[in-house]
């Protein structure tokens, strides 16, 4: 039985328009690619967002809806535009000029996981290319737009919170010379994915909760902070990286002792956030 294309939670009532959404955190592996990859399970997993849907889950019980990926990222990457094809490993794919992320091997249809790892012992041709978008790149992004625009309708503005989670050693290039390593990065595309002041507020939030933030360094959004960001519209986006060592054991690809303190504290963050689109007016009247 085919898995979903995506998997939605949503609130009893929806009372914000902040929509949380996790591109990378299925570990739902079709079984014919686990037949065609050359890594075991394991190393399969080590570009995996894991753990994350568990982090962000909670974000209905707040009013916000809670959209996560069906296909894993070795699989496909929803972060990236559907005509990212590499041409190293997708047969008859044209090099759109250079783009580095197609070139490094991490295209919609990645050829390496962390570490540039092969996936694959040769090609896939086109077709198991198109059936893979069609199947789930095309869905789940509709989905997304769908949401985003049902945010703006009834709240009049639109507020995504991509959630991911990124290697512990990632940040040790940014590191150097401050005092605590970032433990959150945020990315809103240096200004261009969303306004001022709800980046702000959101770090602030983070702060709070006693944890140390980054902007911008070193990710500051791809695909999907590009495509849905537009504050001219009142659709904001904002990436979301957290540590993996704060909730989990990288190695092993399992929750650490201290994984449920880590969630908790990040409940409530959540909560701010998802307060951040509350309708005022609406809130009053209730």
């Amino acid at each position: 039985m085919p898995q979903a294309a995506y998997y939605l939670t949503e609130p009893k009532k929806r009372l914000s328009s902040v929509v949380f959404a996790s591109p990378h955190s299925s570990s739902d592996y079709p079984e014919d690619f686990v037949r065609s990859t050359i890594l075991d399970p394991k190393l399969i997993r080590s570009s995996e967002d894991a753990f994350v849907d568990l982090l962000f889950d909670a974000a209905p019980a707040y009013g916000s809806p809670f959209l996560k990926a069906g296909a894993p990222r070795a699989y496909l990457d929803l972060n990236r535009a559907c005509d990212e094809l590499d041409p190293a490993l997708v047969e008859g794919a044209r090099r759109n000029g250079h783009n580095p992320r197609v070139a490094s091997g991490l295209g919609v249809i990645p050829r390496v996981v962390a570490n540039g790892r092969p996936i694959y012992r040769g090609k896939l041709p086109m077709a198991e290319a198109k059936h893979r978008l069609d199947r789930y790149w095309h869905p789940y992004h509709r989905k997304l737009q769908d949401l985003l625009h049902e945010s703006r309708e009834i709240f009049g503005q639109a507020i995504l919170i991509d959630c991911h989670s990124m290697p512990h050693e990632a940040i040790d290039g940014v590191s150097r010379g401050m005092k605590r390593r970032p433990e959150i990065v945020l990315g809103d595309r240096f200004g261009a994915a969303a306004a001022r002041d709800i980046v702000d507020h959101i770090e602030e939030l983070f702060l709070s909760a006693g944890f140390v933030v980054s902007r911008n360094s070193p990710f500051a959004g791809a695909y999907i902070t590009q495509a849905y960001g537009r504050p001219s519209r009142n659709q904001h986006a904002i990436q979301i990286e957290i540590d993996r060592s704060l909730y989990m054991d990288e190695r092993q690809v399992r929750p650490s002792p201290g994984f449920d303190a880590f969630r908790e504290t990040l409940n409530t963050v959540i909560s701010r956030i998802a307060a951040i689109g509350y309708d005022q007016t609406q809130m009053a009247a209730e």
